[in-house]
């Protein structure tokens, strides 16, 4: 399965994502802001198959980890999450970029359904 690295700076949130994706055999990595999940990316070397990302974040907010891992890792699928109508609308913007944007709250089932549809386009 694949290898997903779950980047969201409320720790409640992170981890439910990750016992979530975890259900379906993949391997997760969390990183608690932009900042520590671009590390995480960078030590990695291509080895996250899948970054999912919140957009409101302290350090460093998911958009600018997303254009980061799109510049670096061009092939690799990303996915947005936010609660946050005003953060949609920043992410339109991203189109080429990212695969979907989850609105949360979001259920267990949805956020499986997007990540396996993610994973699926490559």
């Amino acid at each position: 399965m694949a290898r997903i690295l779950v980047v969201e700076d409320e720790e409640a949130v992170r981890d439910f994502c990750r016992r979530a994706l975890e259900l379906d055999n993949h391997m997760t990595v969390g990183a608690a802001d932009g900042g520590e999940g671009l590390d995480v990316l960078q030590m990695e070397a291509g080895a996250i198959d899948l970054l999912l990302t919140d957009i409101r974040m302290p350090v460093m907010d998911g958009i600018a980890l997303a254009l980061a891992a799109a510049r670096d890792f061009p092939k690799m699928p990303i996915l947005l999450m936010t609660g946050y109508a005003d953060q949609r609308e920043r992410a339109r913007n991203l189109e080429s970029l990212v695969r979907d944007v989850l609105v949360k709250p979001f259920t267990l089932a949805h956020l499986r359904e997007i990540v396996g549809k993610a994973l699926k386009k490559d």
